[in-house]
């Protein structure tokens, strides 16, 4: 389990010994995902389902290499003074006698992302006050290759498992009811008058729930936007949540991912939709649990600078 989230009243001192393991053990953790990203880069080749963190979301591996305690946490000893030109940190005021001390100035950070924050704490809340709707079977995706001999698709070096006529009947025969903008707006000229609601940017805070894969992916974008005053345990508790959220929403899209090792969830047959529902349900439970993590979190920051949502 990781390290508790919220940020602490009192202000705990850690040792080198103490903070500098954990520092390693993060950039191990992000490793596994990062490195064959940065490999593949290099080498100048795609992977249609592990890139997708890395390159639809803005944060860059050398970012998420980097670990951040949080507020409330002095670190002691001179491998902490780098960090001094980071933004946001600053010397600290005390440092238990251990030399050179280094903290997050929480003060700084919550007026100077005060919008974001309180943004944050908005989506939020009340994404995890909202029923939890699982009737979508992941159609986005499909919603977003419709009618590709006419618009291409997102993913061209990824055959479509049922061809093009295929995926069209699917989209046609299903009623497709996405409440997440971010998936929406992907959506071909012809699929978006299908979709029985409308999200735009500004009804986002109105119709996130948490039943939504997209929504759940991005609680890794809320940690992230709210980093360093988010412990960087959180924000990889966040991240693997979407990593795994991404494998199965690509494994319930049109494309055909066998050569990539991944076998498909036909959401176009019964058994599938009752597959992907039960991953979905899972996911839900996850999210919910990091959701509140992270509430706690922004909830602080925004007190430390006096924002309201």
């Amino acid at each position: 389990m990781s390290a508790s989230t919220t940020p602490a009243t009192a202000t705990v001192v850690l040792r080198p010994e103490e903070w500098m393991p954990r520092a390693e053990n993060h950039r191990t953790r992000v490793e596994r995902f990062a490195a064959p990203f940065v490999a593949r880069r290099m080498a100048g080749t795609k992977h249609p389902v592990e890139d997708f963190l890395f390159t639809y979301y803005t944060q860059k591996p050398g970012q998420l290499r980097r670990w951040h305690p949080g507020p409330g946490v002095v670190l002691a000893g001179s491998s902490a003074g780098e960090r001094l030109g980071w933004k946001f940190y600053r010397a600290a005021g005390h440092d238990g006698g251990a030399g050179t001390g280094v903290e997050l100035d929480t003060a700084a950070f919550a007026a100077a992302r005060a919008d974001a924050v309180a943004f944050a704490r908005t989506i939020l809340a009340g994404t995890a006050l909202r029923p939890a709707q699982f009737s979508c079977f992941g159609l986005h995706e499909w919603a977003m290759a419709y009618r590709s001999e006419e618009n291409g698709i997102r993913h061209e070096y990824l055959p479509l498992r049922l061809g093009a006529e295929g995926t069209d009947e699917v989209v046609e025969r299903n009623r497709i009811r996405c409440t997440h903008f971010d998936a929406f707006r992907f959506y071909t000229p012809q699929a978006t008058p299908l979709n029985e609601l409308r999200p735009t940017r500004e009804t986002q805070r109105d119709l996130e729930q948490p039943g939504c894969l997209h929504a759940n992916m991005d609680l890794y974008k809320w940690a992230y936007k709210l980093s360093p005053a988010i412990p960087s345990e959180l924000v990889m508790d966040c991240f693997e949540l979407a990593w795994d959220i991404r494998i199965m929403d690509m494994q319930a899209s049109p494309y055909d991912l066998a050569a990539w090792g991944h076998e498909p969830i036909r959401i176009e047959t019964p058994a599938g939709k009752a597959r992907y529902v039960e991953f979905q349900r899972g996911f839900a439970e996850r999210s919910q649990a990091l959701r509140a993590r992270l509430l706690a979190a922004a909830e602080a920051i925004g007190d430390a600078g006096g924002t309201r949502p």
